[in-house]
């Protein structure tokens, strides 16, 4: 894949913006996801998903976060765990989406997958 310097720059942009996130934590599907977040220098920290054994026992983990950033998948898997973790947690903590749609933006839709970012760690 090829990135152009304002990419780059967006995305080194993220990472920071992300880091700057007191007192949260960023919410991933699994572990490859949260290897690439940390290969770019995320130093914040990041709950996977899949260690806990489903919907109910993560949200009660994940409640305690004043603030939650989902950075899901965009695949059919990731937007139903999205709409999973909304359900749970909307009334219990602040639910932040817009991280994940600025990572869209940035990437105009070519990182579909957290894991992809991967892909900058050379670049950054």
């Amino acid at each position: 894949m090829e990135f152009s310097e304002q990419e780059i720059s967006d995305v080194k942009n993220f990472i920071i913006s992300l880091n700057s996130k007191a007192n949260s934590a960023v919410i991933v599907e699994g572990k490859r996801d949260a290897d690439a977040l940390k290969g770019l220098g995320f130093s914040g920290k990041v709950l996977e998903f899949h260690k806990f054994g489903g919907v109910s026992k993560f949200a009660d983990l994940a409640s305690r976060y004043k603030h939650l950033i989902v950075l899901f998948d965009s695949d059919r898997k990731g937007r139903y765990l999205t709409g999973k973790i909304m359900e749970q947690l909307e009334r219990r903590t602040k639910v932040d989406l817009s991280f994940k749609k600025e990572l869209v933006t940035i990437t105009k839709g070519k990182i579909r997958c957290i894991e992809q970012l991967s892909c900058y760690k050379q670049l950054i």
